[in-house]
């Protein structure tokens, strides 16, 4: 019977503000190293195969999906979860106010990947028309909404920010 070595690496990465590193089996998701070694349980294992959008994390401010993303590709990046998002007393984000006041929140497994997504989206300081704003969004699937509350707290976000007027 052949023996398989098991390889391990140590990554060092910046996850929410904080240098951290972690000795890492090579073949390990960073779905898989953010869960179970940060405990960053707003990451979530829906398909785990880059199609559903619930292990969405920033790195260095791009959307991705951790799960088909290796931990060690994290080496020297800087990588975002919601938990990340909080204020220092625990306060919600912008973001995240709107999809509560949005009711763009149901049974919320979907919701951290998309916030996710929805910072990149606002952090780009551009203004989306809805066509453009459905299309960067489309890469989640949520079973409980119907996506017109989640892109609405998107929007109300981004003119807020923007310091414009919501178009009625």
């Amino acid at each position: 019977m052949e023996r398989h070595e098991m390889q391990y690496q140590t990554v060092h990465f910046n996850l929410n503000g904080k240098d951290v590193e972690r000795t890492v089996d090579v073949r390990a998701s960073l779905t898989d190293m953010l869960r179970n070694d940060f405990r960053m349980t707003s990451v979530k294992k829906g398909c785990e195969v880059g199609e559903c959008g619930a292990c969405n994390v920033l790195i260095d401010g791009e959307a991705f999906n951790s799960c088909i993303y290796l931990a060690v590709w994290a080496e020297g990046k800087k990588v975002r979860t919601l938990e990340g998002l909080l204020g220092p007393n625990g306060e919600l984000s912008d973001i995240q106010q709107a999809f509560v006041d949005e009711a763009a929140i149901q049974c919320g497994f979907c919701s951290p990947g998309f916030i996710l997504t929805a910072v990149e989206i606002l952090e780009s300081g551009k203004e989306y028309t809805d066509d453009e704003l459905r299309k960067l969004l489309s890469g989640h699937l949520c079973r409980c909404t119907g996506y017109e509350n989640i892109l609405r707290a998107v929007k109300k976000t981004m003119y807020k920010r923007l310091g414009k007027e919501l178009p009625q």
